[in-house]
């Protein structure tokens, strides 16, 4: 019975169970006890899989830790040394990737109160799985077992286990994961508090640091390089721009310190190197808020914020950065705008203070700086205004040494004109009066003479004089009025004089003014106004040949600017395409289109972005030419050549020669010249009128016509053979109506033109006038455009165009009326409802709609192109 007993197989079960769990529970134990002594994250791992690795087997191990910020999961812990995927394509990417928590996969794990496993082939194509499964399943893994972390009843994580077998996890192996978890759970939490304390102790070293650097900042360019070494730490790329409120204004920011980081210079400053206004949207948010804000480029500029800073950002890439005010006390010194992707509020909070007591520091000791400045400034003016030779010149350095060392601004500089008795106004600085505007007008528009009663006195004086503002108000001085509106307690009047000679006063309101300074100042004024003077007639004459100069180059600009041409729709790229094709050859073009298409702009532009531009396009209007005058002009003459050839005359093809030549309705052309014209274009050589000379040519030829040519052919009123000397390369301008999407950019182009011309300022145009003139058929094309715009801006009393004047339509009789017969009424009507519908741009019902066209009703329109079967691609692409 023993020995029977011995050899039960149920007693030897028996045994090895007890076995198994007593190994269980030393290995429990034994990792309970090394992970409470855990600190370091990399130890974790590796004492978790040493531990175990006796009795199962798992290909690798990680924990990953929850984000309640935004609802993620990501990397914690890896195992760098049994990951089998760490030689896969996309594992960089997965170690930095946050992972929603609200995905099916992790929520399953969420609400099973104990470990759970899935075998990756079953749940991995799910579209909304973490993409870490299939990419674990690519390097042989095929089962996975998550447990989460639990820390005081709430979910810090999850530990990932893996294996390459299917049904690799066995119960027991289930339980000892379910004995350790707690312990795991609290090694996790406690490396995380380590961290954070760590993290905590190296910012507080970082802002000694930095707060070391600060208090030894004394000007703006140690400033810039202190605060470009500190939030490089905070930033990827160390992008930066600290904006700094106006002193003058207090409504506006301007740029103090910046830094591109790892972003490209701009090789231009855009505009938000300028100064902003505060309330742009942006940054006025900044500075009421007392916590740094985060913002995403992208949605701000949706938000329709137009600030340069904010769209030059989103140029270089930037997605999204943060914003903290500067403050020294209560006073809003500017703001910071940092490229980051996170906020550490504490830490950027505690950097900002300080940057804002170091600007404080920076401006006062710049400040300190400039008095310093102010001696060695005045001498460099004495030095330098007597090379000055024009007002603006003389002005600009009068403003800025007046603001620099008297602090005060010039109020009139008055000289004695040519006759030695009237003073005119020579310069002055009108908004210093801005709250008197029309009083200031009136008064400093006077002639005045040097027997006026208060420019009697100056030139008397020796040194000038001193007006008390209110002192002379009560003696009824009607200058003192407009004093008084600046707020200045004194007017000083000084004399201008060279030598003995007065040559004018200068006016100056101020508290006090430093006279021996300002004596000075005076004299050097002095001879700078005579010499700008004496130059003065010649500087105008110089300017007006440069206006007109600079007047003539731009109307050559416009004139053969390619950027005429308007329009951006599928017909119009077209077009261009047969440009660019054709432009950079010497290829003989021939432009066709109705009248008003624009057929000139089109031979410009060709010309313009050829290898001839940079000669002048020669323009011959064949039906504009005299009969009689066809051939001088065109292949020239010599002298006594006929009755009135008093002199060589140059034709258009030699002019052109290199160049280009452009034959404007070449339609119009008589056969007899045909003939010539087509003799040239073959032998490439002319004889002038009466001239025995032949005279090689090389002319790119250009020929535009409105008329069908091949029709003109076949009448017999054009020579078929020229035709085909012209039709090489043929370019089809499509008619306005064929171009609706183009109306309205052609629109605000010619509303700006006529606006500069006529000097009214539309600033809009109502949607409805847009519909309007989609749905006009334009006969005169894009030049009855331009008329029609023109005479709308005229006849406009406000900024905005209400209203547009189209003509009426005039029904002719003749052949249209005879093709209308061969359609049925309902063929009729279906028809006109589709091409009313496409000159609408689909709209059926509201202003500008088709039922508004057709004054029926949105629901009968409806009605009848359902009856007629008008489907919508008929009227609408």
């Amino acid at each position: 019975m023993k020995a029977n007993k011995k050899n039960n197989p149920k007693n030897d079960v028996s045994q090895q169970s007890i076995a198994y769990y007593q190994k269980e529970r030393e290995i429990l134990l034994a990792l309970g006890n090394d992970l409470t002594k855990v600190r370091d994250k990399n130890d974790l791992i590796r004492l978790f899989k040493d531990g175990i690795k006796g009795l199962y087997f798992i290909t690798h191990t990680i924990v990953t830790t929850i984000d309640y910020k935004d609802d993620t999961y990501s990397p914690f812990l890896l195992d760098n040394d049994g990951s089998p995927i760490r030689e896969h394509p996309r594992y960089a990417e997965m170690i930095k990737t946050r992972f929603p928590l609200n995905e099916p996969f992790i929520q399953a794990v969420l609400d099973a109160s104990e470990p759970v496993s899935f075998v990756l082939s079953d749940i991995m194509d799910d579209p909304i799985s973490p993409a870490f499964l299939r990419v674990n399943y690519e390097k042989g893994v095929r089962e996975i077992l998550m447990a989460k972390l639990m820390r005081e009843g709430r979910a810090i994580g999850f530990l990932h286990i893996y294996t390459d077998q299917i049904n690799g996890f066995s119960q027991n192996f289930r339980d000892v994961i379910v004995g350790i978890i707690p312990q795991i759970s609290s090694a996790v939490s406690n490396i995380v508090k380590n961290e954070e304390l760590l993290k905590r102790e190296k910012e507080k070293t970082f802002l000694l640091e930095f707060s070391s650097r600060m208090a030894a900042v004394r000007t703006k360019e140690e400033l810039t390089e202190t605060v470009r070494d500190v939030l490089k730490q905070l930033s990827p790329t160390g992008s930066f721009v600290i904006r700094r409120i106006c002193d003058e204004t207090k409504s506006f920011t301007a740029p103090y310190i910046y830094d591109f980081g790892t972003h490209p210079l701009p090789k231009v400053k855009v505009d938000w190197f300028q100064q902003l206004p505060l309330n742009d949207g942006l940054q006025n948010r900044i500075l009421t808020s007392a916590i740094p804000l985060l913002f995403d480029v992208d949605r701000e500029v949706q938000r329709g914020i137009t600030s340069g800073y904010l769209h030059y950002w989103r140029s270089l890439g930037i997605a999204t950065f943060t914003g903290i005010r500067l403050r020294n006390g209560e006073t809003n010194l500017g703001l910071l705008l940092l490229e980051t992707a996170e906020i550490n509020i504490p830490l950027l909070q505690s950097i900002c203070a300080q940057i804002s007591t170091a600007i404080s520091n920076t401006l006062a000791n710049e400040q300190l700086v400039k008095k310093q400045q102010e001696q060695s400034f005045l001498l460099d003016f004495s030095n330098d205004i007597t090379q000055l030779r024009t007002k603006q010149d003389l002005q600009s350095a009068i403003s800025r040494v007046l603001d620099k060392t008297l602090s005060t601004r010039l109020s009139m500089i008055r000289v004695i004109e040519a006759d030695g008795t009237h003073l005119s106004p020579f310069m002055y600085d009108a908004t210093l009066f801005a709250d008197a505007k029309n009083d200031f007008d009136k008064l400093a528009s006077n002639l005045i003479t040097i027997d006026e009663l208060y420019t009697a006195q100056v030139f008397a004086s020796k040194e000038g004089l001193v007006f008390n503002v209110d002192e002379e108000i009560k003696k009824g001085n009607d200058y003192a009025r407009l004093w008084k509106t600046t707020g200045r307690r004194n007017m000083y009047g000084l004399p201008l004089r060279i030598g003995d000679k007065n040559i004018g006063t200068i006016w100056l309101l101020a508290d006090q003014l430093n006279k021996m300074l300002i004596k000075g100042i005076c004299s050097q004024i002095s001879i700078a106004i005579d010499n700008i003077r004496a130059n003065e007639q010649l500087l105008t004459y110089k300017k007006n040949l440069e206006i007109e100069n600079d007047y003539l180059k731009e109307q050559i600009r416009t004139i053969y600017n390619f950027s005429e041409i308007i329009g951006s729709g599928e017909p119009m790229q077209q077009v261009y395409h047969l440009m660019s094709l054709v432009a950079s050859t010497a290829t003989t073009v021939l432009v066709t289109g109705e009248t008003g298409t624009g057929k000139e702009l089109v031979a410009r532009g060709i010309h313009t972005s050829s290898d001839r531009k940079d000669k002048v396009m020669v323009k011959v209007n064949c039906a504009a030419l005299p009969a009689h005058l066809i051939e001088s002009e065109l292949f020239g003459h010599e002298k006594g050549a006929f009755t009135g050839a008093f002199e060589r005359r140059i034709g258009k093809f030699e002019l052109a020669h290199e160049s280009t030549l452009f034959l404007d309705e070449i339609g119009e052309l008589p056969l007899e010249a045909q003939s010539k014209l087509l003799r040239i274009i073959q032998e490439r050589e002319l004889e002038r009128i009466g001239g025995q000379q032949t005279i090689k040519i090389d002319v790119r030829l250009i020929a535009a016509t409105n008329r069908n040519l091949e029709e003109e052919v076949k009448a017999g009123r054009f020579r078929a053979d020229l035709y085909f000397r012209l039709n090489v390369f043929p370019i089809q301008l499509p008619p306005l109506r064929e171009r609706l999407d183009d109306i309205a950019q052609l629109t605000d182009f010619f509303i700006q033109k006529y606006s500069r011309y006529t000097g009214r300022k539309i600033k809009k145009i109502m949607p409805k006038v847009i519909q309007q003139l989609r749905g006009y058929s334009w006969p005169g094309n894009v030049r009855e455009l331009e008329h029609l715009i023109e005479r709308s801006i005229l006849l406009t009393t406000t900024e905005i165009i209400e209203h547009i004047y189209l003509p009426q339509p005039h029904v002719e009789s003749g052949q249209d009326e005879l093709q209308l017969l061969n359609y049925s009424l309902d063929e009729l009507e279906r028809n006109y409802i589709i091409q009313v519908l496409k000159r609408c741009a689909g709209k059926i019902s509201g202003p500008g709609s088709a039922s508004e066209i057709l004054q029926i009703p949105g629901n009968t329109l409806h009605s009848k192109m359902k009856k007629l079967n008008i489907r919508k691609n008929e009227y609408f692409s």
